[in-house]
């Protein structure tokens, strides 16, 4: 009975328990701090991107209120001009066709035509010879010719022609059925586009050189001229001559034509009871007799010849050709 239970002490079972609690949280917490120090990078990363996509948006329509010809914010400030244009100028960057006369043989070789280059080519009709349009019966033909192309093109309510001694005045105006442009910037429509490049050939076969004029409402631009460049009704009728300007060119008027393009804003209205006005849209061709052409360039150029007038001024001296006119006019009266 006592060796029994000597050996029952013997084989007694042992049962240890062992904890893996200490296992589990060294291996269970590390993926939870790094899973959110992941997450936290790309809050941040998500963070500098939505600030850059705003900065560039930003960036965007500051470019357009310096750059562009056309106004940003009207009526409440929506925004109507557009903004999938090529940004810059105003003016159209179609490419000009070449006054080049070497350009010429080419361009009849791809025609068809097999004529040698100084050579008359006898299947097409002959250039009409350049003119030169000087009196008021000349202008007047001149005024008709324009009339007609208005009226083919559907803008005859949109066009004066006014002779002056100075020369051709012709007025290509707003009315409130049609506008020259497209309202706030400098692109011309679809009618006026055609019309102005028709003109081209006509300026192109006559000897008189045209001034360019934008004229606009006083409807102002939203905000203040705060920075150089900043789009007002200056620029804005600055960009429209020039947008003129280059639509005759592309129809066939070479550049030596234009003796000079100007924009005057709003300060010369031809309504003056309202200045916002349609009317007072408008962009102004002045065909300019060869005196008054003269005149001008002598008043920006280099005078021909001056004479000291007091210490610190010198007077201009008239040509001979100015006195003699001048005479004849006296002696005619």
């Amino acid at each position: 009975m006592n060796t029994a239970a000597k050996a029952d002490k013997g084989h007694a079972t042992i049962i240890k328990k062992v904890s893996k609690k200490g296992h589990d949280e060294a291996h269970g917490g590390a993926w939870k701090v790094a899973f959110a120090d992941f997450v936290l990078a790309l809050m941040c990363l998500f963070l500098v991107l939505w600030i850059l996509a705003a900065r560039s948006s930003e960036e965007a329509v500051a470019d357009l209120r310096r750059t562009q010809g056309g106004k940003l914010f009207e009526d409440g400030g929506s925004m109507i001009s557009k903004l999938d244009q090529q940004r810059g100028s105003m003016i159209p960057r179609e490419p000009v066709p070449a006054q080049s006369d070497t350009l010429q043989p080419r361009r009849a070789y791809a025609n068809g035509d097999t004529s040698k280059p100084g050579q008359p080519n006898k299947t097409q009709p002959d250039q009409p010879p350049a003119r030169r349009y000087e009196s008021a019966a000349d202008l007047r033909e001149l005024a008709v010719m324009i009339t007609r192309m208005a009226e083919d093109t559907g803008l005859a309510s949109n066009l004066q022609n006014i002779i002056t001694p100075y020369g051709l005045r012709v007025l290509l105006h707003d009315t409130d059925r049609f506008g020259m442009f497209e309202r706030g910037n400098a692109y011309p429509t679809e009618r006026f586009r055609k019309l102005l490049r028709q003109l081209g050939p006509v300026f192109a076969q006559a000897e008189n050189q045209v001034l360019i004029v934008g004229h606009t409402d006083s409807t102002p631009f939203a905000g203040v001229e705060t920075y150089p460049g900043a789009v007002s009704n200056w620029s804005l009728a600055n960009n429209r001559a020039m947008a003129a300007r280059f639509q005759m060119m592309a129809g066939g008027m070479p550049g030596t034509s234009v003796l000079q393009v100007v924009g005057m804003a709003d300060r010369a209205p031809l309504d003056l009871s309202r200045s916002d006005a349609d009317v007072n849209r408008r962009i102004e061709l002045l065909v300019l007799t060869s005196e008054h052409a003269q005149a001008i360039r002598a008043m920006f150029g280099p005078p021909a010849s001056s004479a000291q007038f007091v210490p610190g001024a010198d007077a201009v001296l008239p040509e001979r050709s100015a006195l003699q006119a001048l005479r004849d006019r006296l002696v005619a009266r």
